[in-house]
């Protein structure tokens, strides 16, 4: 793997029913590492996790959230001597298969950060709700407008960082809800890291998690105060710690 240290992360909560099934499709020849960040689950997430072969597990006493999951399981793998590192949720929505085809293009040295995104194939035929297709859809064009991007989508949480984009930004500084996705974002474009986009597909069943209509109003609002406190920074107008 051209002296590669690959880690998976899988920030996990309330994952029990399909941790299993998520690590089984993990091609094991392709990554060096896997880390399971449980965030104070009341399930046996991390009980089953420990006896998986080659997972280190690493228990939150108290729920911090999904950017706060997020932050541990970075640091770890960072800790670790990761030069790739893939965010891979344990709720088998994303296809595991396709780590190898995340890691090629960094490895390759085309690309700092890999999204696979839901949106370069059909979600819908996944089982996507069809408000948070349409959501993503509004949302994803807003951010490419304020950035002059033109991604699929920015919503992914499937993801691949090179470590020289992850130590490149403040992740430490950000939301622990679910806007930590967003504010990444943003610290790694401005840091001049190089995205590309692979499509993956998607199931969305009754175990996989999800995000409820009421959060992915909150999201979306937390998103779009990102949206201008990144357009403020970057204008002069108001200094943003988040984009320092």
């Amino acid at each position: 793997m051209n002296q590669e240290k690959v880690i998976v992360v899988m920030p996990a909560y309330n994952a029990g029913t399909t941790l299993l099934r998520t690590y089984d499709e993990i091609p094991k020849n392709s990554v060096d590492a896997m880390i399971l960040v449980d965030d104070c689950s009341q399930d046996n997430t991390a009980e089953l996790a420990a006896k998986l072969p080659g997972v280190k597990v690493i228990r939150h006493l108290h729920n911090l959230g999904y950017g706060g999951n997020q932050k541990t399981c970075y640091t770890q793998a960072l800790e670790a001597g990761a030069t790739i590192v893939i965010m891979l949720h344990p709720d088998y929505q994303y296809d595991p298969k396709i780590i190898p085809d995340m890691i090629a293009p960094i490895s390759r040295g085309e690309a700092d950060v890999v999204f696979a995104s839901r949106m370069l194939g059909n979600p819908l035929a996944g089982g996507m709700p069809k408000y948070k297709y349409i959501s993503n859809k509004v949302l994803t064009f807003i951010q490419n407008l304020a950035q002059g991007t033109k991604l699929s989508e920015f919503h992914t949480g499937y993801r691949a960082f090179s470590r020289k984009a992850l130590e490149s930004v403040p992740f430490l500084r950000n939301s622990n809800d679910f806007v930590f996705d967003n504010e990444i974002i943003y610290q790694l474009l401005l840091k001049g890291n190089r995205f590309i986009e692979i499509p993956v597909t998607t199931r969305y069943e009754k175990d996989s998690s999800t995000v409820s209509f009421k959060g992915s109003i909150r999201y979306g609002i937390g998103v779009v105060k990102t949206i201008v406190r990144y357009l403020l920074h970057r204008s002069g107008i108001h200094r943003s710690h988040l984009f320092e």
